[in-house]
């Protein structure tokens, strides 16, 4: 099994803890998305979704996007391609959630905006380690 080596990026959010944030590649832009272990699985922020793929979303009435953040409506849709590090993950079936407040958050804080949640969907399938000592995400292929 090959390992993937990320590096990530430790943000202090004052009060509510810390985050770990992850660069990824969608839509050939790149952009940070939280790392979070809590989070049944991954998510993008729905103008993302929206502004690249308004063609083929799916509005969903059930929610099943559990993650820390909450939502009122998702939209289903497919990314082309989801590169972290060097893995890439084809077709990729996602949901959307409006993570504005999210973002907004992040820039009062002088955070990058946040595009998404790599949640557990992602990190069980390619075995991720996290390492806090080094800031480093390991993936398996």
């Amino acid at each position: 099994m090959k390992s993937i080596k990320i590096p990530l990026k430790l943000i202090n959010l004052q009060d509510d803890g810390f985050h770990l944030l992850v660069e990824i590649v969608v839509f050939k832009q790149k952009h940070f998305v939280v790392l979070d272990t809590g989070a049944s699985r991954s998510v993008f922020d729905k103008s993302l979704i929206e502004q690249h793929l308004s063609e083929t979303l799916h509005v969903s009435d059930e929610i099943n996007a559990a993650t820390l953040f909450t939502t009122t409506t998702t939209i289903q849709a497919t990314i082309p391609e989801v590169k972290i590090g060097s893995l890439k993950i084809k077709n990729y079936e996602t949901v959307a959630i409006d993570l504005q407040s999210v973002t907004e958050t992040y820039r009062q804080f002088g955070h990058p905006p946040i595009s998404g949640i790599i949640g557990g969907d992602i990190l069980m399938q390619y075995k991720a380690v996290i390492n806090y000592d080094k800031l480093t995400l390991k993936l398996y292929k």
